[in-house]
């Protein structure tokens, strides 16, 4: 048997310790490496329009990171901190100064990582007073700028014109309250761009349809908006720079004056006369490329059939309230040419019942006229007349009237009881709705139909010594009247431009 001491036994225990705990490190797992910090942004620049608005930032990350900015300026995120990947939306004020401003924003996590964002805003422009300035209500004729010209003459320099439709007239009413503005019937804000390019495509004349109601400063005393006129005279400016003719007038207005009878004359008159001070006022130095229209298709509301004498009567003063108030205001006004309606713009009334206003400026006076004849195939919404001519009058998609025949005599009447007399005609709205929805074959007839008619009417009325309009309402889809996009001016229906262009050639 072999002894071992009890000094010899702890020396061999305490070696067996040492070699299990050596062991035992050698096995455990080395500690993973810290995790890779991830920060990201989808854009680093944003860039605002003056009127301010919001544009959003995706940001990218797996840590906890801070947005810096710098507080109190016209710039802020939405949120400012958090964790992982989320979206920043910054918003800008308007810039109500002249000049472009810039801010700089900082994405940071863990103090290690760090990006940049740019944030730029376009200037603001200049501030104009709304303190409108005191017009006198007459100053002494003018006739600078004012052409010797009779309005004969002048009518063939028109040209073909062109309505910028559903856009300065837009307005509603609702248990007589009204609302609307520019952009409220669905047309995007009216540009230079868009006339610019209406002046390109071949016109050279711009019918400017407006309300003015809708923008009273008192409504007591129907006191239009300064900044409404100020609006109206920029977009008037974008056709006159071009060397355009243009045509405004009081549109519809929210039908005040389609109530054509005794009892309301003298109040109805009271207010057009007004209004039209104030327009022909501001309007007042413009020269004989700028014409002043009175009203627009007075009617009796709802009622399309032939008036009677006391309607005929009412609308009849109309025009000569217009003619007297805009020749009272003096300076070129004395001179310019102005245009008058017939009753509800027809042809028909007007040969019937039109009288023309005494003027005491002599040669300075059109008429207006209207054109949508066939109903069924110009206006008619979701109806089956898609054809027109007399070469499709067999077909059941044909309205049965209003062919080649029935335009010579409308027009030929128009030259006969106006033209020879003196007095030409705008031919304020014509054309003829887009049916979109039929099927591909129907739709090829309907297309060569409708451009055989926008090219006939338009032939047909400068034939006949009318300046034609076409009736454009900014829509170029089902039902729509529109020959451009509005947004851009790009061209959108060649065809039917082309149509009416080519029918002055």
């Amino acid at each position: 048997m072999i002894k071992i001491s009890k000094l010899a036994l702890l020396t061999i225990a305490t070696a067996l310790l040492i070699q299990v705990t050596s062991c035992k490190k050698t096995d455990e797992p080395t500690p993973e490496p810290k995790d890779e910090i991830v920060l990201g942004v989808d854009v680093t620049a944003l860039s605002f329009s003056a009127e301010g608005g919001t544009e959003e930032v995706s940001v990218s990350s797996n840590v906890i990171w801070k947005l810096e900015y710098p507080t109190g300026q016209w710039a802020r995120p939405s949120i400012q901190s958090t964790k992982g990947d989320a979206v920043v939306r910054i918003t800008a004020d308007k810039n109500e100064t002249t000049e472009p401003r810039e801010l700089n924003f900082t994405l940071k996590a863990d103090e290690t990582e760090s990006i940049s964002i740019s944030v730029k805003q376009e200037a603001g422009e200049e501030i104009i007073s709304t303190e409108e300035p005191e017009l006198p209500d007459f100053i002494e004729p003018d006739k600078t700028d004012m052409r010797e010209i009779t309005s004969l003459e002048m009518a063939p320099k028109m040209g073909l014109g062109w309505n910028l439709g559903n856009s300065m007239e837009a307005l509603s009413v609702s248990n007589g309250v009204l609302s609307g503005g520019e952009t409220s019937w669905g047309n995007p804000v009216v540009t230079k761009e868009l006339i610019d390019a209406v002046k390109a495509a071949g016109f050279n004349t711009v019918r400017v349809p407006v309300a003015w109601s809708h923008k009273f400063e008192d409504f007591e005393s129907f006191d239009i908006s300064y900044e409404w006129k100020l609006r109206v005279e920029e977009v008037i400016n974008y056709a006159l720079d071009n060397d355009m003719y243009v045509i405004i007038n009081i549109h519809w207005d929210g039908g005040w004056l389609d109530q054509p009878f005794y009892e309301d004359q003298e109040d109805l008159n009271e207010r057009l006369g007004i209004m039209w001070k104030q327009i022909a006022k501001f309007f007042r130095d413009y020269d004989d490329h700028l014409l002043f229209a009175g009203t627009n298709e007075v009617h009796i509301t709802g009622d399309y059939s032939d008036p009677d004498q006391e309607n005929v009567d009412v609308q009849n003063s109309f025009n000569q309230t217009f003619v007297n108030t805009v020749r009272a205001t003096g300076g070129r006004n004395t001179y310019r040419h102005l245009v008058v309606q017939t009753f509800n713009t027809n042809i028909a009334h007007g040969v019937n019942y039109f009288s023309v206003p005494e003027d005491e400026t002599e040669d300075r006076m059109m008429v207006e006229v209207h054109f949508y004849d066939p109903y069924q195939f110009a206006l008619e919404e979701n109806g089956s007349s898609y054809l027109w001519g007399a070469e499709n009058a067999s077909s059941d998609a044909h309205s049965g009237w209003g062919d080649e025949d029935w335009i010579d005599k409308a027009f030929g009447d128009v030259k006969t009881n106006f033209v020879n007399d003196g007095y030409p005609v705008i031919l304020g709205e014509y054309g003829a709705i887009l049916r979109t929805e039929l099927a591909s074959a129907a739709l090829e007839q309907h297309l060569k139909s409708r451009n055989a008619y926008l090219n006939y009417v338009t032939a047909s009325a400068v034939e006949n010594g009318m300046v034609p309009v076409y009736w454009d309402n900014g829509y170029t889809g089902n039902n729509g009247f529109g020959l451009f996009n509005r947004s851009t001016g790009e061209v959108v229906h060649n065809d039917a431009l082309q149509a009416i262009i080519s029918a002055k050639e």
